[in-house]
């Protein structure tokens, strides 16, 4: 049969109830559901009963209050801030903010359109119109003139043009005329975005391969609102635990045991600070999940106990194949449930992957699920909280999964098309459920390579198997920044890269760059040479030291941030595009790479085939993190780029709360909370959150929040009283003053005595100073005022004249 594109036509039928609008265009059926005031879900299917998603979107309808308005050509269906306007004669949808600006409009000819089973939304392009997101998409900030696939694929050595890769988000962000707005795509048969790519500008459209249009429409007077609105679709990040924050080793592998005790204790005697220590597949009997192999790993439980008494959590991986031997007794519980994919014929599907032949359970069975969590148990009794989602796309060596395959996509027994690009979304669903059914009241942390929409909820993302190279040092920066976009706040990559081996220069300034990354974890193949910080020579080593003792100053800070995500979605790692979104310097060379840890850190990553690049400083006035040295914004800088200084800044107004090294996140720190404040005629806050780390206790009160707020103008700084009923860990506060003039203080109504320290002494005001001692020389020569006074539960007060 030869198909032709067939566009919706006119509506013949038309229902308004409360916060739906229902009926029928033609042979096709269609719904819009007001899901709240900035959000409208749009159904449009070939049949009567809609198709159900279930794995995504996990907000029910809030039912908020429409206004409808109907006359012959047009229903208008208003939320307070969406008003959708239904054309009639063709079915078109159009969509506009409370201030009557067009946000997205059908195309006027094409519209909804199916081709064979394949479904198209035609959506008019405006001639500015800007396009953010799609997760773990490689190319240029801005989308526009770029087209992807979303279909989970094992990428090994992926580059910039590598489309689609282990993960598919099909949500975007659009910008037209300067007001944003969202949407998210739930259909999870393979899909295709096209941001007028192929047709000289004339339209932009998004497409599933089956299944219905299934849409979410999000308004959001910014872009960091329409990620928020997402999230509320889909889920925020569950609060990991505070040690997976650290800086996490890992290499493809390190076995037998005492090469993991050799790498532990070294981190300990060189003072470098870790928290994880990572097993891969070489720990396995076979590579067999659920076994540790009995010869290079004896005795699992004393590893386990003897790193965690050093202050170590160990992450093992885990991959989907389950080796059909039998005897082996996870293979044979899991033929006995009756937990894998199969034919059409009832015969369990089988590919090879690292231990043979294998059975693939199936994660969209709750059955699977929990079958998968009752295994978990193997590890949680060994002590094990952290686990690692590898192959899930899932990768099958030389070999396709027939679309036939079937899965039960809880209940609805579809096949392999529906279901590929849930797999590891659901596979780390289930890990995370059972380590969190196992170890108790712990949060367990989870890490995947394949995910979908939603994933968040369950797990960090890294981002696959890259290349030791400035190019994917810089592409792995944008994966992650756009992750962020996506609703995935907690991501990262694998520093020094993964496949090939990475020069010292670039292991240094990568590893700088991944200090600011939520997710901080070096990882490098077999057969190539190590990667521990110290395996580059004494200067790299340094600086890696100096890095790594970064990150750990900046917990305060970074731990508020993920507290921040996990309420409201927010990026941890921010393109500029979130805040700076209408300023079109940014979607250009370098820039494109720079984003914001929080709101304060602008961090602007460099190669190191440069001994000068070129940055771009968006609005406002920064200042050099290392230097203090104030530079406005708005504007392009020529800056050296040495191995130890990677250019990052401070802007105006931040408040950035930061501890004293300790050489893991269970270590006790000094008790001094150290807060950076960085002058500006600005208004600014900063929420603060600390719980015990580990629990979830935070969730029934047992936490510390405060917000810290600055106002350049009326010369004050004020932290709130806190919130929660838990006792912070510090006792004393030393407010650093960057950039302040006043010589007059007062704390709480009491004159407080102004001190300075000397920055060219190293310690103490070099907080978070990278370069080496000995290269310092007079680089540094300004000082730094600060006051101390008692970390109070109470407000304090501090104005200054």
């Amino acid at each position: 049969m030869n198909f032709k594109n067939e566009s919706i036509s006119a509506i013949t039928e038309l229902s308004v109830k409360e916060n739906i609008a229902s009926g029928k265009a033609g042979k096709y059926s269609f719904k819009l559901t007001a899901y709240t005031p900035k959000i409208i879900r749009v159904q449009v299917s070939k049949y009567e009963v809609f198709e159900e998603y279930p794995f995504s979107v996990v907000l029910e309808p809030q039912q908020p209050a429409v206004k409808t308005t109907e006359n012959e050509s047009h229903l208008d269906f208003n939320t307070e801030h969406i008003h959708a306007k239904v054309q009639k004669n063709p079915f078109r949808l159009s969509f506009y903010n409370n201030s009557g600006d067009l946000l997205n409009a059908d195309d006027p000819s094409f519209g909804v359109s199916w081709l064979g089973e394949e479904v198209t939304n035609y959506k008019a392009l405006a001639s500015d119109e800007i396009f953010l997101g799609m997760g773990e998409k490689g190319g240029g900030l801005n989308r526009r003139g770029s087209s992807f696939d979303n279909w989970n694929s094992d990428a090994f050595g992926f580059n910039n043009d590598t489309d689609p890769l282990y993960v598919s988000t099909p949500f975007f962000i659009g910008v037209r005329e300067g007001k944003p707005y969202g949407i998210f795509l739930d259909n999870t048969h393979k899909s295709h975005f096209n941001f007028g790519t192929s047709n000289n500008d004339r339209f932009s459209y998004f497409s599933a391969e089956s299944g219905d249009l299934n849409y979410y429409f999000i308004q959001g007077d910014h872009v960091n609102e329409v990620i928020t609105e997402y999230t509320k679709l889909t889920g925020a990040m569950h609060m990991p635990p505070k040690w997976s924050l650290g800086f996490q080793q890992c290499r493809y592998s390190y076995y037998p045991d005492h090469e993991v005790y050799n790498v532990a204790d070294t981190f300990r005697e060189k003072q470098i600070p870790a928290d994880v220590i990572y097993l891969d597949i070489h720990y396995m009997k076979d590579y067999m999940a659920f076994t540790f192999d009995n010869e290079r790993f004896p005795n699992p439980k004393a590893l386990i106990d003897k790193l965690t008494s050093q202050g170590f959590k160990v992450v093992v991986i885990l991959d989907p194949g389950i080796a059909t031997k039998k005897g082996y007794g996870t293979y044979d519980r899991g033929v006995e449930k009756d937990v894998f994919i199969k034919y059409p014929d009832g015969t369990p599907f089988e590919a090879s992957v690292w231990p043979g032949n294998s059975h693939f359970t199936d994660f969209t069975s709750k059955k699977g699920r929990d079958w998968w969590a009752d295994e978990l148990k193997f590890y949680t009794d060994l002590g094990l909280e952290g686990f690692w989602n590898d192959m899930n796309e899932p990768a099958c060596w030389g070999q396709d999964i027939p679309n036939m395959i079937e899965f039960d996509y809880d209940g609805q027994e579809v096949s392999h098309k529906k279901a590929r690009n849930v797999y590891g979304f659901q596979m780390v669903r289930a890990t995370f459920e059972g380590a969190k059914k196992h170890i108790g009241n712990k949060r367990p942390f989870t890490l995947t390579r394949s995910g979908f929409s939603g994933v968040q909820r369950y797990s960090a993302v890294w981002t696959g198997d890259n290349v030791a190279g400035d190019d994917h040092m810089l592409l792995g920066v944008r994966l992650v920044n756009s992750l962020g976009m996506a609703g995935v706040p907690v991501a990262g990559y694998d520093v020094g890269g993964f496949v090939d081996e990475s020069s010292p220069q670039l292991f240094a300034r990568w590893l700088a760059v991944a200090t600011f990354a939520p997710f901080f974890r070096v990882h490098s193949m077999v057969n190539v040479r190590d990667s521990e910080p110290w395996a580059y020579g004494e200067e790299v080593e340094e600086i890696a030291r100096n890095y790594i003792n970064l990150r750990y100053k900046m917990m305060p800070y970074l731990y508020s941030l993920f507290f921040k995500a996990h309420q409201n979605g927010t990026p941890i790692n921010k393109s500029l595009a979130v805040d700076y979104t209408n300023d079109h310097e940014i979607y250009h060379g370098n820039a494109q790479n720079e984003f914001t840890l929080g709101d304060w850190l602008l961090v602007c990553p460099t190669t190191t085939t440069q001994e000068y690049a070129k940055i771009y400083i968006p609005e406002g006035n920064w200042y050099r993190f290392f230097t203090d040295e104030v530079v406005a914004g708005g504007q392009h800088y020529v800056v050296e780029t040495s191995m130890e200084d990677l250019p990052v800044y401070a802007k105006e107004g931040a408040i950035i709360p930061l501890q004293n090294v300790v050489q893991n996140t269970k270590e006790v720190h000094d008790g001094e909370l150290k807060l950076h404040v960085y002058f500006g005629h600005v208004k600014s806050s900063q929420n603060y959150f600390e719980d015990d780390g580990e629990t979830y206790a935070f969730e029934d009160g047992n936490y510390y929040k405060r917000d810290i707020n600055f106002d350049g103008e009326q010369n004050s700084l004020v932290l709130d009283d806190k919130e929660g009923a838990f006792t912070s860990t510090f006792k004393n506060l030393k407010v650093y003053l960057h950039g302040f003039e006043a010589t007059e203080f007062e704390i709480n109504g009491v004159a407080a005595s102004l001190q300075q320290e000397d920055i060219r002494l190293i310690d103490p005001i070099t907080e978070f100073d990278p370069l080496p001692q000995r290269d310092k020389k007079d680089y540094l020569i300004r000082g730094v005022k600060f006051l101390t006074t008692e970390f109070i539960d109470s407000e304090i007060r501090i104005k200054w004249s």
